[in-house]
């Protein structure tokens, strides 16, 4: 199923902010895109669009070219999983899996065939006959996935559904999610604020900021090659490091800084990872370490330079005491250039 939004905007009765903001973009086929903000950026009003749990303002929603604005949910055929997992207590799993089915009018003999292929899909086959209040947390989203996929749907929509999970749990799920994903073939829109999840699972990345899409692409591109400030400092952890450009000036090429400043150029970001230590005096910067965290063998540091700005370093070999002055530089095609509005821009002399 293909997914398509064409300006479609949301405000919600009474209100005059406006929640979605002329919104276009197009889901493929058979791919599993993630919608990624901080919360109160319109991801989950996005996903009730989709399923037609909510009407847009304005513009026009299609499933394959079919005009689906104002259908309801049933008549969209879609699947949804929530944080909220809403397994029907009194009901064992297979029941709970069979549900949708059952109010289909499906016959009991198929809806509980159809309900063990799903359930053997999910890896939930050995819980059956328990109830949900007997299973973990990471078995009840299997169930709830596997109810949801019951029915076949076009669509599968997933509301944050692994933030009530561990650490390790929420690893473990989001594998199986991109797993069964790829083995049903279903078009699958998952709605998250963790970044971890939606780079690892995703073939395509929405970012959404106030009702406006930032960037949409490839979880690589979108690390890689950020369109503005915004989702440059939204992905990656540790965050990316931002200078003004007149901190930093003088430790560019002449050349370099006459382009950047050509371009409207005011803030310089300079991820964690590419950050390399220098002669004193000769990167972009020297401060003295404030903090070192070592979590296995990743280990980061804190740097305090002599304007007060802190700087980030991941990925290091060397050892620092806290206290050590230092100094680090970077290649300026390492860099990115943000104009006063945050547009990356391309510089030509940054190589």
């Amino acid at each position: 199923m293909e997914v398509q939004f064409n300006d479609v905007s949301m405000t919600y009765d009474g209100s005059s902010r406006t929640v979605l903001n002329d919104m276009s973009f197009t889901i493929e086929d058979h791919s599993l895109v993630s919608i990624l903000g901080p919360s109160g950026c319109g991801k989950s009003t996005t996903l009730m669009l989709i399923s037609g749990l909510l009407f847009p303002s304005g513009g026009k929603i299609t499933f394959n070219d079919r005009d689906v604005t104002r259908l309801d949910a049933v008549s969209r055929k879609v699947g949804m999983v929530f944080q909220n997992y809403a397994l029907y207590p009194h009901l064992s799993v297979i029941d709970n899996i069979a549900f949708p089915l059952k109010m289909a009018k499906v016959s009991k003999k198929e809806r509980m065939e159809t309900a063990r292929e799903f359930a053997d899909l999910v890896q939930i086959s050995d819980h059956l006959n328990k109830k949900p209040n007997q299973l973990s947390g990471g078995q009840q989203q299997r169930v709830a996935i596997a109810r949801a996929l019951a029915k076949k749907p076009s669509i599968l929509l997933m509301d944050e559904p692994l933030s009530n999970l561990d650490a390790k749990l929420r690893t473990v799920m989001r594998e199986e999610i991109r797993r069964i994903q790829q083995q049903t073939g279903v078009t699958t829109v998952f709605v998250t604020h963790d970044q971890a999840e939606a780079l690892s699972i995703s073939d395509k990345v929405m970012v959404l900021d106030q009702g406006v899409i930032q960037q949409s692409s490839t979880p690589m591109d979108l690390y890689e090659n950020p369109q503005n400030l915004f989702v440059a400092k939204f992905l990656g952890s540790p965050s990316i490091n931002t200078f003004s450009l007149d901190q930093i000036a003088d430790a560019l090429p002449e050349r370099l800084v006459a382009q950047l400043k050509k371009k409207d150029v005011e803030t310089i970001g300079i991820r964690p990872e590419s950050l390399t230590q220098t002669e004193p005096g000769a990167g972009l910067f020297t401060g003295e370490v404030t903090h070192i965290e070592i979590v296995g063998k990743e280990r980061t540091v804190k740097v305090k330079t002599a304007d007060g700005t802190e700087v980030i370093i991941a990925d290091i070999p060397v050892v620092f005491d806290v206290g050590d002055q230092v100094s680090f530089g970077s290649k300026p095609a390492s860099l990115f250039y943000f104009d006063s509005e945050g547009i990356r821009m391309v510089i030509s002399d940054a190589e």
